[in-house]
């Protein structure tokens, strides 16, 4: 049996980690956990190798400065970059990965960045490789969700979608950097048919999740802001939030972000390093419960309003892995030899919802959709997806 191999730069980071171990269940694999520091690289592989089906090495990779000729040494047939922060990085790795002629998937969340990976389609498709720029909670997975449910509106006109992750994750201070550089900083969204510029970390505004409660949202940029509008003609608003689970901990960036909106302050991401260290301190104030929704509203063929509300609860700590989950289920796929076809794009909707439920199945994580009765003919029926619940 031929053997595949995996590649991971940030292998051990926050998400890379979860990436790491998952695919370390598939037989006939090798991973290589890699990045700029081999120690830790070493140590992970070391960690994860005793509970492993696939053979795990490490590497050491800088995604900064690699060039083709480094990732050929290593003969990947993908890899996957989860060494972020994006909005900082360029193409460079996903350029090397078409010259050495290996596939490519990241976990980007950045709005340009993502959007721009079309940019290396002509050098993807004569290289024969797929290159996928996204694969995470988003674009990754809320496309899925909409594309999911999309069929049952005649007209789609709005798209919202939140994310608030539980207190008890530590994001690492690459991740916390990405997060805070936005505060403050102006972005568009659509709005009522009008692109309007918003603020990040600014909009302030709550949601109520199921089991978790409600918990602080505020407007943050990412790519769907500019993904749904290509991919649905008829949405008049494209909306999205992210959410810190203690209250006074949202309120205190909330505050920050309008230092930056004045101009008294450039940026946060400088911060960031100091904030992680007083939020691990506070780590007690919160839980190890997160949530993510996308609420649609639309019309059916008749006319009438209809609005779908989708939920995803994570518990037991188990959170951090539904940005791993999309980059798992491509990488399998591209292994296998059943992946998409050559070229560069966002992960919008190259993943099923229903393959993310049978992924996360032995997590603590729950998925349920609702038909709201007092916008839909449909008397307000909740569906329970097959992602594993634990009351």
């Amino acid at each position: 049996m031929a053997v595949t191999r995996i590649l991971i730069i940030g292998g051990y980071g926050a998400f890379g980690a979860r990436v790491a171990e998952r695919l370390a269940r598939t037989p006939a694999c090798e991973i290589l956990i890699a990045g700029r520091t081999p120690d830790a690289a070493a140590q992970f592989a070391q960690q994860l190798a005793p509970m492993a089906q696939a053979k795990v090495f490490p590497a050491r990779l800088d995604a900064a400065t690699v060039t083709p000729e480094e990732i050929a040494a290593l003969r990947p047939s993908v890899v996957i970059n989860a060494s972020g922060p994006f909005q900082r990085q360029d193409y460079r790795l996903a350029r090397a990965c078409i010259a050495a002629g290996c596939h490519y998937v990241d976990l980007a969340d950045a709005r340009a960045f993502v959007i721009g990976i079309t940019r290396l389609d002509a050098e993807a498709c004569a290289a024969n490789v797929c290159v996928i720029s996204g694969a995470s909670s988003v674009p990754g997975l809320s496309s899925a969700v909409v594309h999911e449910f999309s069929g049952a509106f005649a007209r789609l006109d709005a798209v919202e979608i939140g994310i608030s992750p539980a207190n008890s994750f530590d994001p690492g201070v690459a991740t916390a950097t990405s997060i805070l550089a936005q505060a403050g900083k102006p972005h568009l969204q659509l709005s009522n048919g009008r692109r309007e510029t918003v603020h990040g970390w600014q909009g302030l505004h709550r949601h109520r999740f199921p089991v978790i409660g409600t918990r602080w949202l505020s407007r943050v940029d990412v790519p769907d802001l500019d993904l749904l509008p290509m991919h649905y003609p008829t949405l008049q608003t494209a909306r999205f939030s992210a959410g810190v689970e203690v209250g006074p901990f949202h309120l205190g960036l909330w505050s920050l972000s309008w230092l930056v909106r004045a101009g008294a302050v450039r940026d946060l991401g400088p911060f960031a390093a100091g904030l992680l260290r007083a939020k691990r301190t506070l780590k007690f104030l919160g839980s190890d419960r997160g949530g993510m929704f996308v609420t649609m509203r639309g019309r059916d063929s008749d006319g009438v309003p209809k609005e779908l509300a989708w939920h995803l609860i994570a518990r037991s700590g188990h959170g951090p892995y539904v940005p791993a989950i999309a980059s798992v289920i491509l990488a399998k796929r591209l292994a296998a030899g059943t992946g998409s076809p050559s070229g560069a794009r966002p992960c919008f909707a190259l993943i099923s919802l229903s393959e993310f439920e049978a992924e996360v199945a032995d997590l603590d994580i729950a998925c349920t959709s609702e038909w709201n009765e007092q916008f839909s003919d449909r008397g307000g029926t909740s569906h329970g997806s097959p992602c594993n619940s634990r009351e």
